[in-house]
């Protein structure tokens, strides 16, 4: 990375560190773009240059889980089942960061759950990446997968993933801090590889089909 390249990636993590903070000590509907800017040491203009919206700071790492997800498919192995490779980029992403399993994760809950602005973000996000990862995993598997069945696979994934964060997130306190990120993370992966194991063990093909 070129130095200004480290620089913008601090001050987009300055800018992430600096809204959980008064997210958690006041609410986010109680927090401005004025205060994080505040907060992160920068100006208002400076924030419009990393994020679009109050929305998308709690979305940080969208697009790099997105891209995780995509190098992992376009780097399987001879031999690998697309769920296999759907857990490996999660496991890939939980090394990475702890947006999925950390204090912002469970703020991103929360908030869906109680803030219809943050909920519709979240749907469309989760909307969009199911899609792109779908598109990418049935051009991976032309002879296995379908439009159809990658779908179903990747929303599977998604869905597993999502349950397992509200069980482990959702219930215990406002914040998350009494969890470790770390543990949630494997709990995560644990639970998700038990809900896709029909698609490991078998050809997706033959999934539910009475003949096999």
């Amino acid at each position: 990375m070129s130095l200004r390249d480290v620089k913008r990636a601090r001050t987009r993590e300055a800018i992430v560190a600096a809204a959980t903070d008064l997210f958690e000590r006041h609410g986010y509907e109680q927090t401005t773009i004025a205060d994080i800017a505040a907060a992160a040491e920068i100006g208002t203009r400076t924030f419009f240059g990393y994020f679009a919206s109050k929305e998308d700071v709690l979305f940080p790492e969208t697009d790099r889980r997105l891209e995780a997800a995509i190098r992992a498919i376009a780097q399987r192995a001879p031999g690998d089942r697309p769920a296999e490779v759907l857990l490996r980029a999660l496991t890939i992403v939980g090394e990475d960061s702890d947006d999925l399993s950390g204090r912002l994760a469970a703020l991103r809950l929360r908030f869906i759950a109680e803030i219809p602005s943050v909920r519709g973000k979240g749907l469309q996000t989760q909307m969009d990446m199911q899609q792109e990862l779908a598109r990418h995993l049935a051009a991976a598997y032309p002879d296995e997968l379908d439009p159809v069945l990658a779908g179903a696979l990747v929303g599977a994934f998604v869905g597993a993933v999502t349950g397992a964060l509200h069980a482990l997130l959702g219930d215990d306190g406002p914040d998350g801090t009494n969890h470790d990120p770390a543990v949630v993370q494997k709990a995560v992966e644990h639970a998700t590889s038990v809900a896709l194991r029909p698609w490991i063990a078998h050809d997706v093909r033959q999934i539910g089909d009475p003949n096999v």
